[in-house]
């Protein structure tokens, strides 16, 4: 099978569909992300005029909330939706209210995936949905589990509340054929996660990947992992899903290893990593009978090296087991180029109300600003899209 004629620097189907006013924004948005100090104040000040009450809600939601948020509800993110959909790109709903921890929370956590599953049940524009365990357990109780410590009466039923709640978040998506992505998470609860996604997989996954589950490439175990799972679901006869990234947690991971006195779990450095998630994609490709592959990745050379060894394994670029994602707001020249070269294709779009939605949106601005070129790529890119508007507008007819 011929390579696919790509490119990502094509500007003028990466930003299509925005329009001048919207091309602006986002060059002063990245602009004030690619500014580490700006961004560390903005966050101070966001937080401080959150606790005293400051009318905050709608200058946020008009900036950093429109450029990587779909809505404050399903309803109003349809919009986004329909205007990924017209340029043959999914969306997967992420409803991204986070800090919650109370059974209450978690029920509502629920019930909201539900109402995605039930949107997503007949919209082609929604071929996915996700959640992270932690909006429907408590932190707590993942990592008891993860540190292997007894769980007491009360725990072991609040467990079984858990699997109960995931359990009916399965099976409306297996009824609606609508496949649930399991976020990753970190590696203190991750032990519990991929149990209970284990769990999920074989149970849910007899006739396709309905449960799919998330792998941090970051670490250095990971690959090892992988094998494990696949032997797994081959010797249970069950597919798996395999959501692949590089991860979230970086910092945060290091820090605590160094504090608590053990082996980091992280790669020794970035080179590792980038080897380690370009051989998970050829691995699951190699098993693409039994995986169904999504390679969320916002690295350029690591998605053209599974679209290079797709064409080399004559694996049509529409397989149905094989998806790209990136986050709304993010790697329009990616996301873009891949669907309009007939790749399958969803962004990650979350949504929640403004105040709720705020910690998603400091993370999101602060790991933008610590990723090496991540906002002189993208601004390059806006500035490059609006000089070739200001050229083809000086252009005759």
């Amino acid at each position: 099978m011929p390579l696919p004629q790509l490119s990502f620097e094509n500007t003028e189907k990466a930003f299509k569909a925005k329009d001048k006013s919207e091309l602006r924004q986002s060059l002063w948005l990245f602009k004030l992300m690619g500014q580490p100090l700006l961004v560390k104040l903005f966050s101070k000040l966001t937080i401080f005029a959150i606790k005293i009450g400051l009318p905050i809600k709608r200058p946020i939601k008009a900036t950093i909330f429109k450029q990587f948020c779909g809505g404050e509800s399903i309803d109003e993110s349809k919009a986004v939706v329909t205007r990924l959909g017209k340029s043959h790109i999914g969306s997967i709903l992420d409803y991204s209210v986070e800090g919650k921890d109370s059974e209450e929370d978690f029920i509502k956590t629920k019930d909201e995936i539900l109402k995605i599953i039930a949107v997503a049940k007949d919209n082609p524009a929604i071929p996915y949905t996700c959640l992270k365990l932690t909006g429907i357990a408590r932190f707590g109780l993942l990592e008891k589990l993860t540190a292997k410590t007894a769980l007491s009466k009360q725990e072991e039923e609040e467990l079984h509340q858990v699997k109960q709640r995931l359990a009916e978040i399965c099976w409306h998506a297996t009824e609606s054929n609508v496949p649930v992505y399991i976020d990753a998470e970190e590696t203190w609860i991750q032990e519990a996660i991929d149990m209970i996604a284990e769990e999920a997989m074989a149970r849910e996954n007899k006739k396709m990947a309905v449960v799919l589950t998330t792998i941090q490439m970051y670490r250095w175990d990971r690959l090892d992992y992988l094998h494990k799972l696949i032997a797994k679901a081959r010797e249970g006869n069950f597919f798996i899903g395999i959501k692949l990234v590089r991860g979230a947690y970086l910092e945060r991971e290091n820090i605590r290893a160094q504090q608590m006195n053990y082996h980091t779990p992280m790669q020794g450095c970035k080179d590792d990593t980038d080897r380690d998630f370009d051989k998970a994609v050829e691995i699951c490709l190699e098993n693409i009978d039994i995986i169904t592959l999504c390679a969320g990745t916002h690295n350029e050379a690591s998605t053209m090296h599974l679209v290079h060894k797709m064409a080399e394994m004559k694996i049509p670029n529409d397989h149905p087991h094989v998806y790209f994602s990136q986050l709304y707001g993010m790697s329009d020249h990616i996301t873009y180029n891949l669907a309009d070269a007939g790749f399958n294709v969803t962004k990650y779009l979350p949504y929640g109300p403004v105040k709720s939605v705020i910690p998603y949106l400091i993370r999101r601005a602060s790991e933008n600003t610590a990723i090496a070129g991540q906002m002189s790529r993208e601004l390059r890119l806006i500035i490059e899209e609006k000089e070739r508007r200001q050229y083809a507008h000086m252009l005759p007819a």
